[in-house]
């Protein structure tokens, strides 16, 4: 892989919303096929940083480039198009529904019939076979004929990730994909997060610090707004200034334990 092989790419990244500046002068490079996660305590302005990535908030300052186009100033559903998909986008899960048909509904808009509900059914079966080929990626083929709301917690995020999986992006954004969950669930979906990452590059947020730990290629650290550290988890869980931000947490959560 090339050095300069930047998927993503944030120069001198600022929001600032009156007084308060939440996102400060960030340079962030995601390299192409890694994963990549943002952490940070809590209010060091991640979520911040992932709405301005997605146009969901415009940024006060700095360009946002991907694959070394600009795209600072186009809107949410062009970022789309171009292949970065955030999780959270499409992940509300329609309770009943199949787990088929939850995946099949992000797909819909290649189609052009996102908003004709009234279309028979029968026209969207050409999805089908995307849509299964997304849940057997996240090992819930099983389940695709079953309601979501009969999904446990943790098969419901899975399933949020095989609605992304189906779009085919370039770049996924998946924000906080463990939160909420008791140990069991937290090892089912990091170890899909691994599966799904191979051929595309993952950029995440999350709190579980053996998560990241465990298969983040690259940590980038925010405190206060600001980019404090980055490099491997070796590496940044003995940086000095990742320790002190992390001193009103606790020790134990920085090392993953």
């Amino acid at each position: 892989m090339l050095a300069d092989d930047c998927i993503l790419k944030t120069e001198s990244l600022t929001k600032s919303f009156g007084g308060f500046t939440a996102v400060s002068n960030v340079n962030l490079r995601v390299q192409r096929g890694t994963i990549h996660a943002l952490i940070g305590p809590n209010g060091a302005g991640k979520t911040t940083c992932f709405n301005l990535l997605t146009k969901f908030l415009e940024p006060t300052a700095g360009h946002i480039k991907f694959n070394g186009l600009d795209i600072t100033k186009e809107k949410p559903a062009q970022i789309a198009k171009r292949g970065i998909i955030r999780s959270f986008q499409i992940s509300a899960v329609f309770p009943h529904m199949t787990a088929l048909e939850n995946v099949r509904i992000g797909l819909q808009q290649e189609l052009g019939t996102s908003f004709y509900f009234w279309k028979s059914e029968k026209s969207l079966d050409v999805l089908n076979a995307r849509a299964m080929e997304a849940l057997k990626q996240v090992g819930l083929e099983a389940f695709a004929d079953e309601m979501a709301v009969n999904l446990p917690y943790g098969r419901k995020r899975a399933l949020e990730i095989a609605a992304t999986v189906a779009m085919n992006p370039e770049l996924m954004l998946l924000d906080e994909p463990t939160q909420g969950m008791g140990h069991e669930d937290v090892s089912l979906v990091t170890d899909l997060i691994k599966r799904v990452s191979a051929g595309r590059t993952v950029l995440m947020v999350e709190h579980n610090m053996k998560v990241v730990a465990n298969i983040a290629t690259t940590i980038s650290v925010l405190q206060r707004g600001e980019i404090i550290a980055e490099g491997s988890y070796e590496v940044v869980s003995q940086n000095p200034l990742v320790m002190e931000a992390y001193m009103g947490t606790t020790d134990t959560e920085l090392q993953g334990h």
